[in-house]
């Protein structure tokens, strides 16, 4: 299921100590509108050992990726593999290493989903799916790596359980394979900070 290699094209090291208190990062909503952290905000706060990468400039296993205009932070101390604030998207360069290139490119996937999606888990997981079928990095295979990833991880009231998740974004590949989606050439398109809780990938383990 796990592959090795460099995951980005900007490698960054080291620890930080913003964390959203108290870390249970699935739990900020996007309901309300833009109520997070700006980036600025965000980045003052984690310290000097976190990444911003402009949105254009990211690269997961040599594949450029992108979610509009939003940039990424890799944050190697984010209690994910990723999490989303409305207008940027985290990725933790630790726990992300060592997946396939396929889950890395769901995990990125489904943090952009929310930008498009809101908080709801399973609109951001089939986000996921349809980008990586019209975007062409997604297959049967690649299918069945995101299940074993995704059905070893708990449930929560934000997420409903891993196994349950893997079949319904499985269906939905079938779904999209069926009716004969190809693969698109066009990429689409408050409180503290410390207190501001981000969209998630999967509850806090």
């Amino acid at each position: 299921m796990r592959i090795g290699g460099a995951l980005f094209s900007v490698l960054v090291c080291g620890s930080l100590a913003f964390q959203p208190s108290p870390a249970r990062a699935q739990e900020h909503t996007f309901l309300d509108g833009p109520s997070g952290p700006t980036i600025d905000d965000y980045l003052k706060q984690a310290g000097p050992d976190v990444k911003l990468v402009p949105q254009g400039s990211l690269k997961i296993d040599g594949r450029t990726v992108n979610c509009g205009k939003r940039p990424t932070v890799l944050n190697s101390n984010f209690d994910s593999w990723g999490g989303a604030f409305p207008g940027f998207v985290i990725l933790n360069t630790k726990k992300i290493t060592g997946l396939s290139t396929a889950v890395k490119l769901y995990v990125y996937s489904h943090e952009c989903g929310h930008q498009f999606e809101g908080p709801d888990e399973t609109k951001a997981d089939l986000f996921a799916i349809r980008r990586g079928v019209k975007w062409g990095w997604l297959d049967a295979v690649g299918m069945e790596e995101i299940c074993t990833f995704i059905s070893t991880l708990k449930g929560d009231a934000v997420h409903p359980p891993g196994p349950q998740r893997c079949e319904t974004m499985r269906n939905y590949y079938k779904q999209l394979i069926e009716s004969g989606t190809t693969q698109s050439a066009s990429a689409p398109a408050a409180e503290p900070v410390s207190k501001q809780k981000a969209q998630a990938l999967a509850p806090q383990q």
